[in-house]
Formats: structure tokens, C-alpha cells, sequence
């Protein structure tokens, strides 16, 4: 199988930038022909159409018989070694159902959900209650099935993160006021492995936005309301509190809150995420505050990212009802995807 017409132009753009991506491009036909062989399946892509693709995976349509699959390929990232396991633990409750995987290749066969309806398009507050429900299935407990130790641990990521973060600020020149970081690090103490008292062991899909929650296809039982049923895509899972999942679903729409007061709205759509889910709302919002100065240390230390710092900040000092001067209108913010 070649590339030409199959790989969307967003995926390709991205791999020709760097020699892994290219050269993870160039295995990409012989890792497809080789599962496609080995698992009996055909393409179900439509003349001039391409496949799916994730940020670095490509995510082919497929029949084996009748049944309407999806073929996944990973580009490996440690990210991505944690999909399989979580979606064994979840067997198809609240997220897409692995049917097999080959890890030598990181190819996943799944389920095909609706890549068309997308939870992203669902207006709030109706997408909250839609999250919330589904956040609620998928924080199961550890028990005694294999595969839990491959998850990290996210109160030892906090832990982890209190020690680095005013390293990192330091050496790239305090790229935004000390108030904030230390606003991150107030929720990095608390709820790192030292400081956290309480709180469940759940396991967490941590990029858990609207673009990652897809409709079932139509015609395939519906949700108890009538609705479509949605389940959760592309986990990168970890273990520990649940208001860790919260911070994704705020960041990748903040284009809807032009017009309003953006950052009182943006406060009360992380409130109404955490109510729906059941979850303790400060914690949730100083996830969303640590996790998002994270960010912007991590895009202030990577070169063409002005946009995606600007971003990570506004969420950040906005969830601290103290936001940063200078930094564009909500509307202008550059957006994700």
C-alpha cells in the first residue's frame, strides 16, 4: 500500500519535519500491509478520500468481513504505551473497544466509532454533562487484572514537577511573573505523593477534550436519553485523582467564550465540568492551573510555540481570577489542533 491520497496532509506536514517522523512515515506501508495481512482486513476508505489521523497516528477505516473496524498506527512515544493497557482495563465501558493490538508495531485494531460526531461540536453545557458522565465510567479502581503498573502515577508527576518547575523558570528567564508559577506550585504540593491527603486512585484519560470523544456510529444502541452514546479515543492514561482530567476540556475551546466575560466563564465551566463528573471542584482547578504552567514552560522552551505560551498562560491566570496583561483577547488566542 502507498501513502499517496491515505495520510491526511496534517499528518504528513508533521512527520516531514523531523527525521523520526519521516522515517516513521516510510515504515508506514509496510506496517499497514503487514496487519492488514495478518489480521484479514481490507480497507474501507472511499476513492480519494484519506484516513484518519491523531497527532501522530494514522487511523485507517477497515472491514474484516462485515465487521467495520479501524486500524490504528502509532508513531512509538512513551505517551502512547499506555493506550493498550487502558483500553484492556476498560473493555469498551466509556471508551473505544481494542479488539487486538500488535505492540512490536504499535498497531491497535479497535471498534469504529463516528469520527464525524464529535463531542468538540456538542454546545456546553450539554457537552459537560456528556463528559461528565463518561469520566464517571472510565475511573475505575485498580484491582487485580494485570496491566496496572504500566500507568504512572500522577501524584508523583506533581511531586516530580514541584522539584523541576522553578529550575526550568529560572533558566528560561522568567517568561511570565513569579505569582503564577507559584500558583502552580501551590497545587503541585498539595496534591503531589508528599503533600496529598485523601483523594481516590482512578485510572484517567488525561487528554480527555471533545476531539478525543466520538459518537458510536449511527444505527448501534444509543444512549439511555436517546442520544448518541460516545466513548473516549486516544487515552494517554495515568493513576490517581480524577480532577486531573478536567484542564483538556477547557483549553480546547476557549474560542466559544468571545463575547463573555471570558475568564469568569471559563472558571464556571471548569466548576460545572468538576460538579458533572463528581468531582472536588479546587482540585480541579488546580490541576487545570499546574498543568497549564507546565505547558507554558514547556512550549517557552521550544522555538515557534509564541502562540501555544500565550494560550497556556491565559488559561492559567484565569483560573487564578488574576489575569495576565498583554496577552491577546480570548477570540485571538491561537487554537489547538
Amino acid at each position: 500500500m502507498t501513502l499517496s491520497g491515505i495520510v491526511p496532509d496534517a499528518l504528513l506536514r508533521r512527520c516531514l519535519r523531523s527525521p523520526g517522523g519521516r522515517a516513521w512515515l516510510d515504515a508506514v506501508p509496510g506496517l499497514l500491509a503487514a496487519r492488514l495481512a495478518a489480521w484479514g482486513l481490507t480497507p474501507d476508505v472511499a476513492p480519494g478520500s484519506a484516513a484518519h489521523a491523531g497527532m501522530w497516528a494514522l487511523v485507517l477505516p477497515v472491514r474484516r468481513g462485515e465487521e467495520r473496524l479501524a486500524l490504528k498506527l502509532s508513531r512509538p512515544f512513551p505517551e502512547t504505551a499506555s493506550e493498550a493497557p487502558a483500553l484492556r482495563l476498560w473493555g469498551g465501558r466509556g471508551a473505544v473497544r481494542l479488539v487486538d493490538e500488535d505492540a512490536e508495531s504499535s498497531a491497535l485494531l479497535l471498534e469504529r466509532l463516528d469520527a464525524g460526531r464529535r463531542l468538540q461540536d456538542v454546545p456546553f453545557p450539554e457537552a459537560a454533562r456528556i463528559w461528565g458522565a463518561l469520566l464517571r465510567e472510565l475511573s475505575i479502581a485498580p484491582d487485580d487484572r494485570p496491566g496496572w503498573d504500566r500507568f504512572e502515577r500522577i501524584d508523583a508527576m506533581a511531586e516530580r514537577w514541584s522539584d523541576e518547575l522553578p529550575e526550568r523558570w529560572e533558566r528560561l528567564g522568567r517568561p511570565f511573573p513569579r505569582w503564577l508559577l507559584e500558583a502552580g506550585l501551590e497545587a503541585a504540593f498539595t496534591r503531589g505523593a508528599v503533600g496529598r491527603r485523601g483523594g481516590r486512585d482512578v485510572l484517567v484519560h488525561t487528554d480527555l477534550h471533545g476531539m478525543n470523544v466520538l459518537a458510536v456510529p449511527e444505527g448501534e444502541p444509543a444512549a439511555a436519553d436517546g442520544g448518541p452514546s460516545f466513548r473516549a479515543i486516544d487515552p494517554q492514561a495515568s493513576l490517581g485523582e480524577g480532577e486531573f482530567a478536567v484542564a483538556p476540556m477547557l483549553w480546547n475551546r476557549l474560542p466559544e467564550l468571545a463575547g463573555t466575560d471570558a475568564p469568569a466563564a471559563l472558571a464556571e465551566r471548569c466548576s460545572l465540568l468538576a460538579r458533572e463528573a463528581g468531582l472536588e471542584e479546587e482540585a480541579a482547578r488546580g490541576w487545570a492551573v499546574l498543568r497549564e504552567v507546565e505547558n507554558a514552560l514547556w512550549y517557552a522552551e521550544r522555538p515557534g510555540h509564541g502562540g501555544d505560551l500565550e494560550r497556556s498562560l491565559w488559561v492559567a491566570s484565569a483560573l487564578c481570577a488574576r489575569l495576565l496583561p498583554g496577552l491577546p483577547a480570548v477570540e485571538d488566542l491561537a487554537r489547538l489542533g
